[in-house]
């Protein structure tokens, strides 16, 4: 090959490149959303009970014959969000999910947040199928072999099994690390946090010796202590060398206090399960305060706002370890945290038992989930062993929106 005849080949090969995402977009059908379908489990995962948890099963379909699974929300949270969706094209996902964000004008709540997470998921879902890949392969493609796990509360182990016994046996399943709680109490509910702080001391202590020189333990404060009490505690824990101290002081204390206790003690931290979109804890992000961030799908808005915390977790170096959620929700932060650079470790409860109305799920495996190759989020949904709630066919609510020059959204 001369000179000229490799540089027109370079040229070709770089337009190629360039025009990639046209001739992706090329390759999708025309579409519009023609109705949304939500339908109750069989176990029903309620809304705020215990938890801001909702495994609502969320079905975006298509006059093109292409159909998005996704998980979350309640009836009163997504009906409003979904009728922003009808008529549009479901492939313009970040347009879709800034209408669905902006058209009420005041920013969500994180129900709302919840709600609008769970019908993102379903676009994401969608697009994939009509391309025929995984979501993950949408996000750049996976990044690691395998998702590390660790389970709430680790059962294992033999009859009778001390907090070490447990500690020692998690080890030997094959997960990341064996999770415990700030010393709960039984039969009453009398928490004296001073006192309690001693037990989490013994505790920690047995789970080192538990889980030997070589593995990890976590211990879960739960948002009981206050600054002074985290401070003692997470001093008086050092040298057993927790993985991570999770929610360290109380919620409505984050922002102040977590920088404070950062500054005071060598424990990772993490932190997260109960926020939202990124302006909720991104100064924590920045100022590299959390070690850890515990923020899960669909609860942050869904694979849309996700990948943009991911971006910002990137920056600073900060991990994740996202809160246990829905099993459909579970499946989607595989694809999108599975492309992500830095460390994650997921809190996952299902094991290898099978979900009743998911023909085909995950692969879970000596403490470890593994991304598999089926097109979308990689699930399969009975719909048979599920009641359909609502169907929501007609657009609405109608709300002023407006938009810059080139078409972009902004609040009204």
């Amino acid at each position: 090959m001369n000179r000229r005849s490799f540089l027109k080949s370079s040229a070709a090969a770089s337009a190629s490149a360039l025009f990639w995402p046209s001739v992706s977009h090329a390759a999708l059908p025309t579409a519009k959303i023609t109705r949304i379908r939500f339908f109750e489990a069989p176990v029903v995962m309620p809304l705020q009970i215990p938890l801001l948890q909702s495994n609502m099963v969320v079905v975006i379909d298509t006059d093109a014959n292409v159909s998005g699974i996704g998980e979350g929300g309640s009836l009163d949270s997504l009906t409003p969000c979904a009728g922003r969706l009808i008529g549009r094209n479901p492939f313009e996902i970040e347009r879709c999910w800034q209408d669905m964000y902006r058209a009420f004008h005041y920013p969500p709540g994180r129900e709302r947040l919840h709600a609008l997470g769970a019908l993102d998921l379903a676009l994401w879902d969608l697009k994939a199928k009509a391309l025929g890949v995984p979501v993950y392969e949408l996000l750049g493609g996976m990044n690691r072999n395998h998702l590390e796990c660790y389970t709430t509360t680790f059962r294992g182990g033999p009859p009778n099994a001390t907090l070490r016994d447990r500690a020692a046996a998690c080890m030997d399943a094959g997960w990341r690390l064996f999770r415990f709680d700030a010393a709960s109490v039984r039969g009453t509910s009398t928490y004296d946090a001073r006192e309690r702080m001693v037990e989490v001391q013994a505790d920690c202590r047995a789970a080192r010796e538990g889980v030997g020189p070589k593995g990890n333990f976590m211990v879960d404060f739960h948002q009981r202590f206050a600054l002074s009490d985290a401070v003692r505690g997470c001093r008086m824990i050092e040298e057993f060398a927790p993985f991570v101290v999770e929610d360290p002081v109380q919620t409505d204390a984050f922002l102040q206090d977590i920088p404070k206790l950062r500054a005071q003690t060598s424990v990772p931290l993490a932190a997260g399960e109960e926020l939202g979109a990124r302006w909720d804890f991104h100064q924590l992000v920045e100022n590299h305060d959390l070690d850890y961030v515990r923020c899960s799908l669909p609860n942050v808005g869904g694979i849309t706002e996700l990948i943009r915390i991911a971006a910002l977790c990137e920056t600073h170096d900060v991990g994740f370890m996202p809160h246990f959620t829905g099993p459909i929700a579970t499946a989607a932060q595989i694809h999108a945290l599975g492309p992500f650079p830095g460390p994650v470790v997921f809190e996952y409860n299902y094991g290898t038992q099978p979900i009743s109305y998911l023909d085909e799920f995950l692969t879970f495996k000596e403490g470890k989930l593994y991304a598999n190759d089926r097109p979308g989020l990689g699930v399969t949904v009975n719909f048979d062993r599920l009641r359909l709630v609502a169907t929501i066919d007609k657009p609405g609510p109608d709300r002023p929106t407006y938009y810059r020059p080139d078409g972009s959204q902004f609040t009204w």
